[in-house]
């Protein structure tokens, strides 16, 4: 299977926004035994601003957007260093892609990013893509990386999209507030009722929330992808998944 997988600051960063070693090292480990196993893996990875919070000793995520900006370009390299030096233990590549939302609206830039998305994927190498947070602002980028990673999934016409949240799954309520809540297992209809359970961001260093991941599977779903929300602490599901057994919410692609 060709999977995207998308990875949220929560799961990679402490709440201090330094880096979570032990669960990056697992995700690295787990990923990088898909790729042995004959999978093809696309991961869109948060927590460049994150990260660079953490190395510039910031108190907090920044709100303007020259702040943010310097995070970025800061957290990237730290953020980049780290995959290449996981996965080059295991013996895989990695190559890095920054995007904008013009490189989805252009229709150059557009075929010129598949094209090199696909010979890289020939090539073995593992690409990690994030948004270009350095020259992207909230008025002209893609905003999350959720719906970047829909984006992404469409454009490489991926046979499923996999969220890796601080969560389980989408759920009749918050979880966090209502002891009754109960995990949804399969959504087949992104009717107004399910997308009315989106919330906000639950972390401090993070963007979006359900309600980005919940707007990113109608995106795949239309063009006939699946996509999984499940609980980054636990890479391991991610064999789980590949085996088709059930994990948290899986969301149905509507078949042409």
């Amino acid at each position: 299977m060709r999977i995207v997988i998308k990875v949220g600051t929560s799961t990679l960063a402490h709440q201090t926004g330094r880096l979570n070693i032990r669960q990056t090292e697992k995700l690295a480990k787990v990923l990088s035994d898909l790729k042995n196993s004959g999978h093809e893996i696309l991961l869109v990875s948060s927590g460049a601003i994150g990260m660079g919070v953490g190395k510039l000793s910031l108190p907090e995520r920044p709100t303007d957007i020259p702040t943010k900006q310097a995070a970025a370009a800061v957290g990237q390299c730290e953020l980049m260093y780290v995959y290449d030096k996981l996965f080059g233990e295991y013996h895989h590549n990695v190559a890095q892609i920054l995007l904008t939302a013009d490189d989805f609206e252009d229709k150059t830039k557009y075929e010129n990013f598949s094209n090199t998305l696909n010979r890289l994927l020939q090539l073995g190498a593992l690409p990690i893509i994030n948004e270009n947070d350095t020259v992207s602002t909230a008025e002209l980028g893609i905003g999350d990386n959720d719906t970047l990673s829909a984006l992404v999934a469409i454009g490489a016409k991926a046979d499923l999209l996999v969220i890796l949240s601080d969560i389980d799954g989408l759920y009749t309520a918050d979880p966090h507030k209502d002891e009754d809540a109960k995990l949804i297992p399969t959504v087949t209809d992104l009717k107004e009722n399910i997308m009315s359970l989106g919330e906000g961001s639950s972390t401090a260093l993070g963007t979006g929330g359900m309600k980005t991941k919940l707007s990113a599977a109608a995106l795949v779903t239309k063009h006939g992808i699946d996509m999984i929300i499940c609980n980054g602490k636990k890479p391991e599901a991610l064999y789980d998944i590949c085996e088709g057994k059930p994990v948290g919410t899986r969301f149905a692609g509507k078949k042409q």
